[in-house]
C-alpha cells in the first residue's frame, strides 16, 4: 500500500474556516428520507462541466443518468455509485461531480439510481449496482471502472469484490480499477477515528451513521461482506485508489480498507488530505484540493481504461 499525505493548501485552509462556520451555523444533516432534498441541493451545487452532456437511460434494467464526454473512449466506461448513506442522495442530484470526473478521465459515466432505504432496504443497493455492471457489459462495455462516494464508494468496493469473483467463471470481465472517495466501508462502525475525528468532522456523525445503517440493514449483519467490504474477500481485485480527508470520521474506514487491500495481495493507493472533511472533493467551487483530487482520480482512471 501506497499512502500519499497531501498538506493543506493556505487558500483551502480559509475556505475551510469559513465553510465550517457556515455548517454550524445551520441544522445537523437529515441521513433519512426526509433529507433528501436537502442532500440534492448541496451536490447540485458541483459546478457542471464543460462540453459534458446528460441523457436519462435504463441500463440492464436500472434507471440513471449518462454524463457523455466528447473524447469518450470506445468499449469503456465508469459505473459511479452515488453516496448517501444508502438513505439519501440521487443519480440525478450526483450529475455534475460525475461529469467533473468523466470529462478529466475521457470516459462517459453512468449513475445507476439504486434503490434507497427504507422504501429498499439491504440488500438492494447491491443488486441495482450489479444489475448495472452486467448492463453495461451486455451493451458491449468491456473495460469498466467502479468509482463511488461515501455509502457509495463502500458499495463500489462490495460491487468490484463480486465483479472480480464472477470473472473467474467468465460471467463477466473484471473491472479495470475501483477509486472511491471518503468510503463507508465498515458498516459495524468500529473504526477509531469514529470517535477520535468527531470533533473535527462538521459533516458527519457517529450518531447519524448508526441510524442510516438500521434504516438500510435492519437486522442483517453489519459485517456482511455485501454491506461491508472490509470484511470481504479482497482478493484478486483491481487497481484500487482512495481518497479521504485527515478530519473525517471515515478516515480509518479508508486506511483500513487500504491496509486489507494490500494483505489480500491486491493493490491499493490511499490519498490522505490535511484539513479536509467528508467528500471534499465535491466542493469544487472552493477548494483547490477538491480539484486536485478529481485530477488524481481521473488520471488513474484513464490510464485502467485505456488498458
Amino acid at each position: 500500500m501506497t499512502e500519499i499525505y497531501h498538506k493543506e493548501h493556505l487558500l483551502d485552509r480559509a475556505a475551510m474556516v469559513a465553510m465550517r462556520a457556515m455548517i454550524a451555523l445551520q441544522p445537523a444533516a437529515d441521513l433519512g428520507p426526509n433529507g433528501r432534498a436537502a442532500f440534492d441541493d448541496m451536490m447540485g451545487k458541483t459546478p457542471q462541466a464543460d462540453t459534458v452532456t446528460y441523457e436519462a437511460a435504463e441500463v440492464g434494467g436500472i434507471p440513471g443518468w449518462w454524463c457523455r464526454t466528447p473524447e469518450a473512449m470506445p468499449g469503456a466506461a465508469i459505473l459511479y455509485l452515488h453516496g448517501g448513506a444508502y438513505v439519501v442522495g440521487s443519480a440525478q442530484a450526483y450529475r455534475n461531480f460525475v461529469g467533473q470526473i468523466a470529462l478529466r478521465a475521457k470516459a462517459d459515466a453512468f449513475i445507476p439510481a439504486y434503490g434507497l432505504a427504507p422504501e429498499r432496504p439491504f440488500p438492494a443497493a447491491v443488486e441495482d449496482a450489479e444489475a448495472a455492471y452486467r448492463g453495461l457489459v451486455a451493451a458491449g462495455i468491456s473495460r469498466i471502472a467502479i468509482v463511488g462516494d461515501s455509502a457509495g464508494g463502500g458499495l463500489a468496493l462490495v460491487t468490484a469484490a463480486r465483479m472480480t469473483d464472477a470473472a473467474r467463471n467468465r460471467s463477466v470481465p473484471k473491472p479495470v480499477a475501483a477509486a472511491v472517495i471518503s468510503p463507508w466501508a465498515d458498516l459495524a462502525l468500529t473504526g477509531e477515528s469514529m470517535t477520535a475525528r468527531s470533533g473535527h468532522d462538521p459533516l458527519l456523525t457517529h450518531g447519524a451513521l448508526e441510524q442510516a445503517r438500521i434504516t438500510y440493514l435492519g437486522n442483517n449483519d453489519p459485517k456482511d461482506a455485501r454491506a461491508s467490504p472490509l470484511y470481504g474477500d479482497l482478493s484478486s481485485l483491481p487497481p484500487v485508489m482512495l481518497h479521504v480527508g485527515e478530519d473525517e470520521i471515515l478516515l480509518d474506514d479508508a486506511r483500513r480498507m487500504a491496509a486489507s487491500i494490500l494483505a489480500a495481495g491486491s493493490t491499493a493507493d490511499l490519498h490522505v488530505w490535511q484539513g479536509m472533511v467528508h467528500v471534499f472533493p465535491a466542493n469544487l467551487a472552493l477548494l483547490k484540493a477538491a480539484a486536485e483530487a478529481l485530477d488524481i482520480v481521473a488520471t488513474f482512471l484513464g490510464l485502467n481504461l485505456r488498458g
